[in-house]
């Protein structure tokens, strides 16, 4: 891949940080997306509640990536939250389609984020691209969240759904909560321990973004897990090995529920995702199994 300017939401994020560092290190020119009015080189703003972009700054983009949206683990699913989850999703999603549509030359890709919550709960029956939507919050969000992209897609841009499963990272995210748990040695099942879990490794996340922008033969669903889902209880086990800490304490699952709310069943689902469409067209994992991610994480000072 040549030099390139590439357009990013969500920069400030556990990916999208990772990401810009990632493209900066080898030339690439980045644009952030700013909720605020742009104050430096490189910014532009929007604004994804009120769905306005300055679309003028996207100008000269080979590629947009758009990472940006409330967290899901951030906060009890109140009604108001969960507006919140499905909005800064959808109109986010929307308003940048819009702005990459409405171009005399618009960006090549757009590689619009998803999760692989679409598929819902899938129990032990193995998921890839073709399978159909689950139900539930987030499988209904996510459905919206892909269709928000239709005016990219219809412009001729080059569209990809970046379906993402649980990042593998000490620094943010659902699994950045559960290392100071096992360092405690807090950590344990949760549950049955029998759900299954996909997860992917930062780097590996990262590497697959890059690859969804270059690569043209990519459009449409891409699930962004390694290639071996495991159970929680295989997790757990991984979690406690690595950190040489015990992993003895199951956490009920009316516990969770009782902390957790509707978000436990989440927790509690089991869902066995595949990137067949990444392996398909030759991505290559750097962390294939949980524990060389485990292992990544750790090893991640940055």
């Amino acid at each position: 891949m040549g030099r390139m300017r590439i357009a990013i939401t969500g920069s400030s994020g556990l990916i999208g940080t990772a990401l810009v560092r990632s493209l900066q290190a080898d030339g690439h020119e980045v644009v952030r997306l700013v909720r605020r009015p742009a104050r430096a080189r490189g910014e532009v703003s929007w604004d994804p509640v009120r769905q306005t972009v300055d679309a003028a700054g996207l100008a000269g983009c080979a590629g947009v990536v758009h990472l940006a949206g409330a967290g899901v683990g951030d906060h009890r699913w109140t009604a108001a939250y969960k507006k919140e989850i499905r909005d800064s999703r959808v109109l986010g999603t929307a308003a940048i389609a819009e702005a990459v549509a409405s171009l005399d030359t618009p960006p090549r890709v757009l590689v619009s984020g998803s999760a692989i919550g679409i598929y819902g709960d899938t129990g032990d029956r193995l998921a890839d691209e073709n399978a159909p939507p689950g139900h539930g919050f987030l499988a209904d969000v996510c459905q919206q969240w892909e269709e928000a992209a239709v005016a990219a897609a219809e412009a001729g841009v080059r569209t990809v759904y970046a379906r993402t499963g649980l990042v593998v990272s000490r620094h943010g995210g659902a699994w950045g909560k559960l290392f100071p748990l096992f360092r405690a040695g807090l950590g344990g099942r949760m549950g049955s321990g029998r759900q299954y879990w996909s997860f992917i490794a930062l780097q590996d996340h990262v590497a697959a973004l890059r690859h969804l922008l270059e690569d043209t033969s990519l459009s449409g669903p891409v699930n962004l897990t390694a290639p071996h889902p495991v159970t929680n209880r295989q997790v757990t086990e991984v979690m406690g090995r690595v950190l040489h800490r015990p992993a003895l304490l199951p956490v009920p699952a009316p516990v969770l529920r009782a902390a957790l709310g509707e978000m436990a069943s989440d927790v509690l689902g089991s869902q066995r995702v595949v990137p067949r469409r990444l392996l398909d067209s030759g991505f290559s994992f750097a962390c294939p199994d949980v524990e060389s991610a485990v292992r990544a994480a750790l090893a991640d000072t940055r």
